[in-house]
């Protein structure tokens, strides 16, 4: 829990006792979900566990100047349900923090923290730019990438490339084909498009469809369905080697290399997550908890208990089947919500590489119905 700012008054002794005494006799040790509430029952905080009891009374038993310690005295009260399995209880937490938004949870963890991610933001104007997280429900996102500095380069070398803007949201936009909207010329905002890395959308020196262009192309990139970028770059390296200008042809072989680097991050992504298309059954705290949930490309598209009669397992054969049929390879770019629970699921994998044993690809489920 790395991170929390925790400014609350808090709990009395008294009330932090009752609150442990409450733990200790009704706290369950099954994997669930719990809430830290505040005195007017807002959720402040969002935690899952294995087990309940256990996680819960770590919170009482921690050192006094640790911050779970600091957590719990800043509960007024205590919330709790158990779920069928642990990796239910990763789901709902991730459903509760993104519903709630408690003002203690911490956004990602060590794992996600070293991620970067690429964004393409929504308007008129989009902007390229590199996230450390994926929460923006309005935006595209790539990735994830391991290491920060080698996306943000090689994001920066597209940005310039094609042209696109990275200044602030709040700049005005104003397209060449929108002449009514002013009546002087006007100064670019930035020296980027002097440079000839900026079309100038926000100076009127481009159409809002060249820049839309310019967008296409840099999405075409990410998805692996062109290379037009890098091609790009060879001819000016050709062109810098032609002139003898051996200090520009070097400055673009760095960027051909960035890019290339990023291309094929992005082909072993793809490749990662066309492997994350299965139906996982998730072992209960008890056999009646067994979940059986449908993952196409690493995102949860159904979820059942385990069929018990040919009627039920009908069923479900016939979503496994819709989603083995299902038409093009695992997509480049996500929504918020798709990236955060693709993330989640390769965590878990990761984590928990004996999981996989408990996999079966679609086709094979619906053969054995």
């Amino acid at each position: 829990m790395s991170g929390l700012e925790l400014n609350d008054q808090p709990s009395s002794s008294t009330s932090l006792a009752g609150l442990k005494r409450r733990v200790q006799s009704l706290a369950p040790k099954k994997p669930g979900i719990y809430e830290f509430l505040d005195p007017t029952g807002g959720t402040i905080y969002v935690g899952k566990a294995k087990e309940l009891r256990t996680r819960l009374l770590s919170y009482f038993n921690a050192a006094l100047d640790s911050k779970g310690a600091q957590l719990v005295r800043s509960a007024a009260d205590i919330r709790w349900r158990t779920v069928p399995s642990e990796f239910a209880a990763l789901l709902e937490e991730q459903r509760l923090i993104t519903t709630l938004r408690p003002r203690y949870n911490v956004v990602g963890n060590s794992y996600r923290a070293s991620l970067a991610f690429i964004k393409i933001t929504k308007g008129n104007a989009p902007r390229l730019m590199v996230s450390e997280s994926a929460q923006d429900s309005a935006a595209l996102y790539f990735g994830p990438f391991r290491g920060r500095g080698a996306t943000a380069a090689a994001t920066r070398t597209l940005s310039d490339l094609l042209g696109l803007r990275d200044c602030a949201e709040r700049v005005t936009m104003r397209f060449a084909d929108q002449p009514s909207l002013f009546d002087a010329p006007i100064a670019p905002a930035c020296i980027r498009h002097e440079l000839g890395t900026c079309l100038g959308p926000c100076a009127a020196r481009c159409s809002m469809d060249r820049y839309a262009g310019a967008v296409g192309s840099a999405r075409a990139f990410l998805e692996g369905r062109a290379a037009r970028p890098l091609d790009r770059i060879l001819d000016v390296m050709a062109d810098a080697a032609v002139a003898q200008e051996f200090e520009r042809a070097a400055l673009w072989r760095d960027r051909f290399e960035e890019l290339t680097w990023l291309f094929a991050a992005l082909a072993r992504l793809r490749a990662a997550i066309e492997g994350l298309s299965f139906v996982y059954s998730a072992q209960g705290s008890e056999p009646s908890l067994d979940r059986l949930y449908c993952i196409r490309h690493g995102v949860i598209r159904g979820e059942a208990a385990p069929p018990t009669t040919p009627i039920e397992r009908a069923a479900f054969a016939e979503t496994a089947r819709r989603l083995s049929v299902e038409e093009g390879p695992a997509p480049a770019a996500r929504n918020g919500a798709e990236m955060g629970q693709l993330l989640l699921v390769m965590s878990w994998f990761r984590r928990n590489p004996e999981e996989y044993e408990r996999t079966t690809p679609f086709r094979r489920w619906i053969e054995e119905t």
